[in-house]
């Protein structure tokens, strides 16, 4: 779960707030930052979760791209009119599909 002053920033980014123990009763709104409901931080939460969940195949796919020596694979590909590069790119992504 995202932390509150995570959500929080991410419904206001100016809003100036400290958070003790991520305890909704110990939050202080500071400068004058207008409260945010608990009900609409928890609704953040939420979606700042399913936001990053959804990006998963993307995290999952970087970290395979990465092992790669991409452009070695790719000049091969176009110097000896191979497809391992393409179909190495090609199986990742059957891997990881998009959702």
């Amino acid at each position: 779960m995202y932390d509150i002053a995570r959500a929080i920033l991410a419904i206001n980014p100016s809003a100036q707030v400290t958070v003790v123990g991520e305890d909704f009763d110990k939050i202080t709104w500071l400068s004058g930052t207008t409260p945010i409901s608990k009900a609409d931080i928890q609704a953040k939460q939420v979606e700042l979760k399913n936001a990053w969940d959804a990006q998963d195949y993307a995290r999952k796919r970087k970290a395979e791209y990465d092992k790669l020596n991409q452009w070695e694979l790719w000049y091969d590909d176009q110097k000896n009119g191979t497809k391992i590069w393409q179909n190495t790119i090609n199986t990742i992504k059957a891997k990881y599909p998009k959702p």
